[in-house]
């Protein structure tokens, strides 16, 4: 076959793809973790490791060699994760208070009750309504008590959340 009908990328090499996070965290900011998210974490990293990584090494089409690639740089993320964590016990922390790691229930001012999980980074799950501490929902939510009305700017507008448990 002639040179003209290759593509460059298929005499490429091989490079070392840069791994980045997911969710990227700002400059200085930890990486937090529950002990359960971290848990979590290191299963997702076994079961590729131990169970799905093997059924595509030593394959040569293209397709499968990509879903390799994938997994590896899935395998990557979730080592420099584990990593930089620093794992932190919610029950560690002032109880009554919205903390990293506590549950918390609000009611806005339609009556509309929602309920969010405060977790890490590499832990929000927006169908669960686990947050991670640096969104803007969590940050107005930490540090308050029952009881409390804090202030939040939705896309919609300004609103008050009454905070009704934490656990």
């Amino acid at each position: 076959m002639s040179k003209a009908f290759t593509r460059e990328s298929d005499d490429a090499p091989d490079l070392p793809v840069a791994i980045e996070r997911a969710t990227p965290l700002p400059p200085g900011a930890k990486n937090y973790l529950t002990r359960r998210g971290a848990e979590g974490l290191r299963e997702e990293m076994a079961n590729l490791i131990e169970k799905k990584r093997p059924k595509f090494v030593g394959a040569e089409d293209p397709e499968t060699k990509r879903q390799l690639t994938a997994i590896d740089r899935r395998i990557a993320e979730l080592e420099q994760s584990l990593q930089s964590a620093e794992i932190i016990d919610p029950a560690d922390g002032a109880t009554g208070r919205v903390r990293f790691g506590t549950t918390v229930s609000v009611r806005d001012e339609k009556g509309d009750v929602t309920t969010y999980r405060i977790v890490g980074v590499d832990e929000t799950d927006a169908d669960r309504g686990w947050v991670s501490w640096l969104s803007p929902i969590a940050k107005a939510l930490l540090n308050a008590r029952r009881g409390d009305r804090v202030r939040f700017r939705f896309p919609s507008g300004e609103e008050y959340l009454e905070i009704i448990d934490v656990t």
